[in-house]
């Protein structure tokens, strides 16, 4: 099954590629509440999830198995870049002649962009990069991206701090 990058660098299963539960009406009320639970705190034991949500230990573990499989949810380590040395983040809007899809999988192989998607807008890419510093994501921007055959604009958008980042979704 092909991976892609997502945030901070975790590898997941290619969307496309993975049997959907069946939408967001396949969860059920005692499904969101183990997302909801291991959204606190991903390592949270099947037993105290089981006495949450009234089920065994048993049907917890099955529960959540489900769920990565599908690939409805994964339990992952979320590192704060900042603290990590990290010391710049950007948005990037890419303008693309040509196949994006192309140009797509060649920003999606750099280590440093964690986060890329195909658009409709004005832009025909979208990635999420982090860097050291700002000489770096210079590099990044300059030799990288730009340098990649059908890539005709680069935009970006520095972060200066983060007002919100939530992972709760899963739970609405």
């Amino acid at each position: 099954m092909p991976a892609r990058p997502t945030k901070r660098g975790v590898q997941t299963p290619d969307r496309a590629s993975v049997e959907p539960v069946a939408g967001p009406n396949a969860l059920d009320a005692v499904d969101r509440r183990i997302i909801g639970l291991l959204q606190r705190d991903g390592r949270r034991p099947y037993g105290a999830i089981a006495d949450h949500v009234g089920l065994s230990e048993a049907a917890v573990r099955r529960r959540v198995q489900r769920l990565r499989d599908s690939g409805v949810m994964q339990i992952v380590a979320i590192t704060d870049p900042l603290q990590l040395g990290f010391g710049r983040e950007a948005l990037v809007g890419i303008r693309v002649h040509g196949d994006v899809r192309l140009v797509a999988d060649k920003i999606a192989a750099i280590d440093e962009a964690n986060y890329v998607v195909m658009t409709a807008g004005s832009f025909d890419l979208i990635a999420e990069l982090i860097a050291v510093n700002d000489d770096d994501l210079v590099h990044l921007l300059n030799d990288s991206i730009r340098s990649i055959p059908g890539v005709t604009e680069v935009e970006t958008f520095l972060y200066l701090k983060l007002a919100k980042q939530t992972y709760t979704w899963g739970t609405k």
